[in-house]
């Protein structure tokens, strides 16, 4: 079992505090390990007996009968008993799949005794009237597929170099279980296909009754096929509709709302600089993680600029950025990424061996005044000067960074 440390670290410091600890995330990015993970220090490390920690996978069979809140209430007050001043510790993985699950958590969390960790695949979790419940009594932790960094953990049994690893994990990407088979490509991609049929079929369709498939999949493959590029619900229904597919702005809208749902798609809005404020039309669409495109529509190396975006903006996620997309006038930022204080602009290009190419990702960010750090991020191997105080570098470095 490899520990996710970067996670760990995030969320020790609320262990043992009143507050409900909900990790969210895409199936099979490592959710259920993370949690056994939080079970296996608390035993170790805090020694906390197992007769007060109690963990429910809604994904095993075993705990199918808990449909609503009043199973869970039940089941749990079997398990660890009634009202009592010792601590007890709730692990519940896949939340979602209990019906008002939102009730008999708030009833636990107000006896407070209780330590509670909950897990989920839909980013609506916390978006119902229930959820209401635990306003302010929640903190969120969200988990993403593996990092560079984490990816190379998985594969230091090998002996290939970073730049070999690199475009395993632009081919791959980043989900944990695709170590299990080498990296043998029609394997791996058989297996993340398999996945993404289950989230669509279990987590989209089934979910939200949805009819039109044949739809749903050619509006989620056109996403696929243009990560990176701006859109407008419009822009897609017209799309849709010269491919003899009839459909109109609001369903384009619900159905692109329900893969985002399911942290397939994550949309970016864009940040006008000099207006400062979010504009409400065109935004971006990113993967989740990005070996579902190529599983869909195979790999082509010829979108690399798209699906280095793809890596990049997921990586700021990862280490807890806001990420917007740039307008400054007619031209565009690839990212604004903003923590707390902090702020970073980023442009992101294959290579830089053009002039051409150059002035355009630096001549935008030159007309930025203010003292934000800025960078160009490529594959360049020979990287040359900064330019104007804008930082170049290679994108493993700034995956590999701390």
């Amino acid at each position: 079992m490899f520990i996710r440390k970067n996670y760990l670290k995030k969320i020790q410091p609320f262990i043992d505090k009143p507050v409900i600890k909900i990790i969210t995330g895409m199936r099979r990015t490592g959710k259920s390990y993370f949690l056994r993970q939080l079970i296996n220090g608390l035993m170790k490390n805090q020694q906390v007996s197992e007769n007060h920690i109690l963990y429910i996978n809604k994904e095993s069979m075993a705990f199918d009968f808990i449909k609503d809140e009043q199973d869970l209430y039940h089941y749990v007050r079997s398990k660890l008993g009634g009202p009592s001043g010792e601590k007890k510790y709730l692990f519940i993985d896949e939340v979602q799949e209990i019906s008002g699950w939102e009730k008999a958590v708030t009833s636990f969390f107000g006896e407070g005794n209780f330590d509670i960790f909950i897990s989920g695949s839909n980013a609506h979790l916390l978006s119902s009237d229930l959820a209401t419940l635990l306003s302010g009594r929640y903190i969120e932790f969200p988990i993403y597929s593996l990092s560079f960094g984490e990816f190379l953990l998985f594969r230091a049994d090998t002996k290939g170099s970073d730049p070999d690893e690199f475009f395993n994990y632009l081919k791959y990407g980043g989900f944990p279980a695709i170590h299990h088979f080498g990296l043998e490509e029609e394997i791996t991609y058989q297996y993340v296909s398999a996945l993404y049929n289950t989230i669509l079929l279990k987590d989209v369709i089934k979910k939200n009754n949805i009819r039109n498939v044949t739809l749903l999949e050619n509006l989620a493959n056109y996403l696929f096929e243009n990560v990176g590029n701006l859109f407008s619900a419009r822009k897609i229904s017209a799309y849709l509709k010269s491919q003899r597919l009839s459909v109109g702005v609001e369903t384009v809208q619900n159905y692109i709302s329900y893969l985002c749902s399911t942290f397939v798609l994550h949309k970016v809005p864009r940040y006008d600089l000099k207006g400062k404020r979010i504009l409400e039309i065109q935004e971006k669409y990113y993967l989740g993680d990005i070996g579902i495109r190529h599983a869909v529509l195979g790999y082509r190396e010829a979108d690399i600029s798209g699906i280095l975006e793809n890596i990049v903006y997921l990586e700021l996620r990862r280490r807890g950025y806001k990420v917007y997309i740039g307008k400054w006038e007619d031209k565009e930022i690839d990212f604004i990424a903003i923590k707390s204080a902090e702020k970073i602009y980023i442009q992101v290009a294959y290579q830089l061996s053009s002039r051409e190419t150059r002035d355009r990702e630096f001549s935008t960010l030159a007309k930025i005044k203010d003292n934000y750090p800025k960078y160009v991020i490529s594959m360049d191997t020979a990287l040359g000067q900064d330019f104007n105080g804008i930082k170049r570098i290679h994108i493993i470095d700034f995956l590999l960074r701390p």
